[in-house]
C-alpha cells in the first residue's frame, strides 16, 4: 500500500486584477482578504457583492417556471379536497429522506391521506421498482409524488399508469437519452424543456417548490397565506440538510436556501430535528455548512446505509420529544457502527487498488469485492477519489451480481464515461459528479476496460491532481475574531462557495503536535507568528507529524473556523496542506 504522506500538491495563489480589488474595497469597506474572494468567484459588480452577503428570500426563483409545476400542484390539491390517498416516494439518502418528510409534514398540515415510502437499499434497489407497485396497491394510492427519483423510471411508471395510479415526478437527476416515463407531471429543472433559471437544484429544493406551488394554489394563486408560509419558512431547515449533503453548487438559489434554511434549523422547535441537533453536539449553536455536512448529514444516512432509512424518516417527523430522542441516539449508534464497517473496507478497497495505480492504464479506479457493504461503496469511492486524484467506482459483490457506486473528479462527468460501458451493466444513472449501477460480477472487467478507454480518449494528455487554490497570502498576526465576522458574510460554505483558502508563511511551532482521535489519524497543533498563537486542526495528517520540527519554519495553507467546545467558542484555523521550510 502506498503511505507516503508528505505533501506533493501545488500551491497556487490566485492572480487577481489589483485595481478591481483596490475598487471594491474603497466602494464596499471590505477588507483585502474578502474582497479578494469575492472577485475570484466573479462578484465584483458592488449590485452582486450586496446580494451574495445579505442574500434575500425575494431573490428565489419563481416555482410556476419549474416544468409542470401548475398541473402538479392543481392536481395534488384536488386529490388532497376529494380524499385521494396520496404516496410519496422517495429514496434513502439525505436528499430523498428530507425532502420525503418536508412532504408528508406538509401534506399531514393540510389534512390529506397521507403515506410514504423509502426503498430499502439491499432488498429494493435504487428509486422505483416493483416494490413501489406493492407499497401503491397496499396503501390504496391514487397519486405517486416522487422525490429525487423517477425521472429515469419509465417502465414502472408506466406499470402504475395501467392501474390507474398516476405519477407526479420530483426529481434534479439528469433525463434518460430515451423518453420520459408517462407521468402526470415531471418537475426537473434539468429537463430538456425547463425554462427555470437555475438547474443545480437537490432533490429536496426541487420538492420544496412542489410545496411551495401547492401552498400558493391553495391560497388562490398569488401571495401564500400567514399558516403555510409559516410552514415553508420552517421546512427550510430540510432544503439546508439537503442542499448540503447533495453537494450541489451552494450558488444561485442554492446558497439562499442553505443560508436560511441554516437559521430556520438554529432556532428549529420540532422534537425531531431538536434531538438530532442535540446527539450531535449542535445544539444551541451557530450552525454552518460544515456542522451539517459533517454531523447531521452522516446521522440522517447511516440508517439508509445499514438497513432502512425509515428511521431517519420517522425521526425527522416525529412530533414526540421523548421519542424523537431515542430515534436520534438510535441513528448515532448505527453512524457509529457505519463508521468501523468504513475503515474496514477501505483498508481491502486500497489493498486492491494497488493494482491498478497506472493511471495511463486505469484512468478510471474500478475495484469489486465480495462481500463489500454495498451501504458504504459511495463513501469509499470518494475516499478512492480524493487518494488517487480520479473518478472512481467500488463495487459490492454478492455472489454473481453487484451494486457499485461511482464518484469523480472536478470536470469529468462519471455518467457520461458510464454510457460508454453501457453494454456491461443491468442499469445504472446519476449525475455528472455521483452515479450507481447494478452489474454483473462477469462483467466487472469488461467494464473497467470500456470506461478505461472512453476516459483516455477524452482525457487527452491526460487529468492530474488539481492544485490547491488559494484566495490570498494572510499575515497571520491579522487572522482575528473582526476578520473573521467578516468572512463569516461569506457562509454557508460548500460546492462552488469553498471556504476561502488563505497562505501563511514562515511561522513556527508554539508546542509540539499531539495526535488526537479514536484512530490517532489527525494532529492538533499550536502555531505562532510573533506574539500570536492559534490552534490549528490537522485532520487525517497524523502521519505527517514527522515533517514538523520544534523551531523549523512552516508554511500552511488554511480556511479560519470558529470552534465550539463545551459552551466555549474561540476561533481557530482548518490545514488544507503545509510545507516545513529551512530556518
Amino acid at each position: 500500500m502506498n503511505t507516503s504522506s508528505s505533501s506533493t500538491i501545488e500551491w497556487v495563489v490566485r492572480d487577481l486584477d489589483a485595481r478591481v480589488v483596490e475598487t471594491l474595497m474603497a466602494e464596499r469597506g471590505l477588507p483585502e482578504i474578502v474582497t479578494r474572494w469575492l472577485v475570484a468567484r466573479g462578484i465584483e459588480d458592488p449590485a452582486r457583492v450586496d446580494a451574495h452577503l445579505q442574500p434575500s428570500l425575494r431573490a428565489l426563483h419563481d416555482p410556476a417556471q419549474l416544468p409542470d409545476m401548475q398541473v402538479a400542484a392543481r392536481r395534488l390539491v384536488r386529490a388532497v379536497r376529494d380524499g385521494e390517498t396520496i404516496l410519496i416516494h422517495g429514496d434513502y439518502d439525505v436528499d430523498g429522506v428530507t425532502g420525503t418528510s418536508l412532504l408528508v409534514r406538509l401534506f399531514r398540515l393540510l389534512g390529506a391521506n397521507i403515506a410514504w415510502h423509502i426503498p430499502n437499499r439491499f432488498v429494493d434497489g435504487y428509486a422505483f421498482g416493483e416494490h413501489s407497485i406493492r407499497k401503491a396497491q397496499q396503501v390504496g394510492a391514487k397519486i405517486v409524488v416522487s422525490v429525487d427519483n423517477g425521472t429515469s423510471s419509465g417502465k414502472t411508471i408506466a406499470a402504475l399508469a395501467e392501474l390507474g395510479i398516476e405519477t407526479i415526478v420530483t426529481d434534479h437527476h439528469e433525463p434518460p437519452l430515451g423518453d420520459l416515463p408517462p407521468a402526470t407531471a415531471i418537475i426537473n429543472p434539468k429537463l430538456a424543456t425547463s425554462k427555470y433559471p437555475f438547474s443545480e437544484l437537490c432533490g429536496g429544493a426541487v420538492a420544496f417548490k412542489l410545496a411551495w406551488g401547492i401552498c400558493r394554489e391553495l391560497s388562490g394563486g398569488g401571495t401564500v397565506r400567514k399558516d403555510l408560509s409559516d410552514f415553508l419558512l420552517d421546512a427550510m431547515s430540510y432544503v439546508a440538510i439537503a442542499t448540503v449533503c447533495d453537494v450541489v453548487p451552494l450558488v444561485d438559489e442554492n446558497r439562499i436556501l442553505a443560508r436560511y434554511g441554516l437559521e430556520a434549523l438554529e432556532r428549529t422547535t420540532h422534537p425531531g430535528l431538536a434531538a438530532l441537533l442535540q446527539v450531535a453536539g449542535l445544539k444551541g449553536r451557530r450552525l454552518a455548512g460544515d456542522d451539517v455536512g459533517f454531523q447531521i448529514g452522516p446521522r440522517l444516512n447511516a440508517s439508509g446505509r445499514l438497513g432502512t432509512a425509515e428511521t431517519a424518516v420517522e425521526l425527522l417527523m416525529c412530533d414526540d420529544p421523548e421519542a424523537a430522542t431515542a430515534l436520534a441516539r438510535k441513528l448515532d449508534e448505527l453512524n457509529i457502527e457505519r463508521k468501523r464497517i468504513e475503515a474496514k473496507l477501505l483498508g481491502s478497497a486500497l489493498d486492491q487498488a494497488e493494482r491498478f495505480e497506472d493511471a495511463a492504464e486505469f484512468p478510471v479506479m474500478v475495484v469489486a469485492g465480495q462481500g463489500w457493504h454495498q451501504g458504504v461503496i459511495g463513501i469509499i469511492a470518494a475516499r478512492l477519489v480524493d487518494r488517487y486524484a480520479r473518478p472512481a467506482i467500488v463495487i459490492g459483490l454478492d455472489g454473481e451480481q453487484g451494486r457499485g457506486s461511482a464518484r469523480s473528479v472536478p470536470g469529468v462527468s462519471i455518467l457520461e464515461l458510464m454510457h460508454a460501458g453501457a453494454s456491461h451493466m443491468i442499469q445504472y444513472g446519476g449525475h455528472a459528479q455521483a452515479a450507481g449501477m447494478d452489474i454483473l460480477s462477469a462483467e466487472v472487467d469488461g467494464l473497467r476496460k470500456s470506461l478505461a478507454a472512453a476516459a483516455r480518449e477524452k482525457m487527452g494528455d491526460g487529468w492530474s491532481r488539481p492544485p490547491l487554490v488559494i484566495d490570498g497570502e494572510l499575515d497571520f498576526a491579522l487572522m482575528d475574531e473582526e476578520l473573521m465576522r467578516h468572512i463569516d458574510r461569506l457562509e454557508p460554505f460548500g460546492e462552488q462557495n469553498e471556504a476561502p483558502l488563505f497562505v501563511s508563511r514562515d511561522l513556527r511551532l508554539a508546542e509540539p503536535p499531539r495526535i488526537v482521535g479514536a484512530d490517532r489519524s489527525h494532529m492538533i497543533l499550536q502555531l505562532r507568528r510573533g506574539s500570536r498563537v492559534m490552534k490549528a486542526m490537522a485532520f487525517k495528517m497524523a502521519a505527517r507529524a514527522g515533517e514538523l520540527q520544534m523551531g523549523r519554519g512552516i508554511d500552511i495553507v488554511f480556511s479560519p473556523r470558529w470552534n465550539t467546545f463545551r459552551g466555549q467558542t474561540n476561533l481557530e484555523v482548518l490545514l488544507q496542506d503545509f510545507r516545513s521550510t529551512e530556518g
